[in-house]
């Protein structure tokens, strides 16, 4: 062997933008049950909107769109987006991912807001949002230029295992660190480099739960991804787009907290990881060649950095899949009727949390969902509408291990547990999503599918 792709990559015309989408004060941010505070004081790190457009030389080109945000409450509400952003770009909507890092101190977004949030406000940030996606997608569809992208992948131990079993109570488990569980700690990144060889934009994918502010934070925040994206934009001088992994089981060690610092500390630990790993990239080498052998004190095997042959090609699809609903999911009615007689808390925010995904997933027994999956070259992105556990990205990374995998992309309508958990302790993921045991296993075996 005296060639060997190193670092594969994709030759194409890239564009990239950045816009901010950070609230007013008068915009309710409640995420958390536990949380009695709708509005925030203050703003630790604004919260931005990248967009990264991808063509090989013909129309329309792919879009791909990272928003520091939460989760939306309704299938509606993100279709509301996608396809405006589809309608006003002339794009087909295998071709545009609008992806949510995760934030739990952002906007609510819920169209049909709680009369506690200010919901004229609200309302109109949603509005508000949407013209500035507009204006973030053309711009990077304007700035589209001949550049090359290459990716690497390594490791990073931010990311901790947090289904814990209750030490008091065998029959539950609490979502929190657990620290015999190993963790999927994989980081993938990439790098778009111009013809001057300066880069444009790095990526960033990543799986853990950006919930280090929870109910005693008091500021608007993107979590860690904000500093994140300043440290590795620090060193680029280009903008970063974060993109949140299948992260269902996933968050840091330390999380819950009300200190911005805590935040910001997360963000630099993998923001150096991503550093050390983007900095192995060198424009124009993503190959290594055999140069022959050395005799010194040792036989030495001399290899040099080579260019390569770049792929040029790029690819979108976005099957549907019929997943099943659980047996015992209530319907719209019996949630509307317990919610008249609950009188509020954590108790009553859940079950507003369930009716809106009812909404979204219908009231038959089973619900058409689409994923999402583009191959950049050689490298597969799949992008899914739910909180999916790392087996997803796992299993896709044993034949792509620089596979992109993006949850909360297009949508957010529940968890995808495996289908062991399931059947052991009460888990918050199982009892919250709508989908039955294996929907995580279908998913999975669709996108092995589409990028085999």
């Amino acid at each position: 062997m005296t060639r060997q792709t190193r670092f594969p990559g994709l030759r194409a015309r890239f564009g990239v933008s950045r816009w901010d989408i950070t609230p007013g004060l008068d915009v309710g941010v409640k995420n958390w049950g536990a949380s009695d505070r709708w509005f925030a004081t203050g703003v630790h790190r604004p919260l931005t909107g990248t967009a990264l457009a991808i063509s090989e030389n013909i129309d329309p080109p792919l879009l791909l769109i990272s928003l520091d945000l939460g989760w939306w409450r309704a299938r509606a509400d993100a279709d509301w987006l996608r396809l405006a952003l589809c309608e006003a770009l002339n794009l087909p909507e295998e071709n545009l991912i609008v992806h949510l890092t995760h934030t739990h101190a952002a906007p609510l977004l819920d169209s049909e807001p709680p009369p506690e949030s200010n919901p004229e406000a609200t309302i109109a940030y949603l509005d508000t949002l949407r013209e500035a996606c507009i204006a973030g997608a053309k711009a990077a569809i304007d700035d589209l230029r001949e550049s090359s992208l290459l990716f690497h992948a390594g490791t990073c131990e931010l990311a901790t295992y947090r289904d814990l079993p209750d030490p008091s109570d065998p029959q539950r488990v609490l979502t929190g660190w657990h620290p015999d569980e190993p963790a999927d700690d994989t980081l993938v990144v990439a790098r778009v480099f111009d013809a001057e060889n300066r880069t444009r934009a790095t990526l960033v994918n990543y799986a853990c739960h950006p919930t280090t502010l929870a109910w005693d934070n008091k500021l608007v925040s993107p979590d860690f991804p904000g500093a994140t994206r300043g440290l590795v934009e620090n060193a680029t001088d280009a903008p970063c787009l974060f993109l949140q992994g299948a992260s269902g089981e996933l968050a840091p060690a330390e999380q819950y907290l009300g200190d911005p610092a805590a935040a910001d500390r997360h963000g630099r630990v993998l923001g150096h990881a991503a550093m050390s790993l983007l900095e192995m990239l060198t424009p124009g080498q993503s190959d290594m060649v055999f140069d022959g052998a050395l005799e010194s004190g040792a036989p030495l095997a001399l290899w040099k950095p080579d260019a390569g042959e770049l792929s040029g090609s790029v690819f979108a699809n976005a099957p549907s899949i019929d997943l099943p609903l659980k047996p015992d999911l209530p319907g719209l009615e019996e949630i509307r009727s317990l919610m008249e007689e609950t009188p509020g808390g954590f108790a009553y925010e859940r079950l507003v949390r369930q009716l809106r995904v009812r909404e979204s997933v219908g009231d038959g027994a089973t619900s058409s969902e689409r994923v999402w999956t583009w191959k950049l070259g050689a490298v597969p992105l799949i992008g899914v509408p739910f909180e999916a556990y790392s087996a997803l990205q796992s299993e896709l990374r044993e034949q792509h291990p620089h596979c992109l995998v993006l949850n909360l992309s297009n949508g957010n309508h529940g968890y995808l547990p495996p289908a062991p958990v399931y059947r052991g302790p009460s888990l918050y993921a199982v009892w919250q999503t709508p989908y039955a045991e294996g929907s995580l296993e279908a998913v999975t075996e669709l996108a092995k599918q589409e990028v085999s």
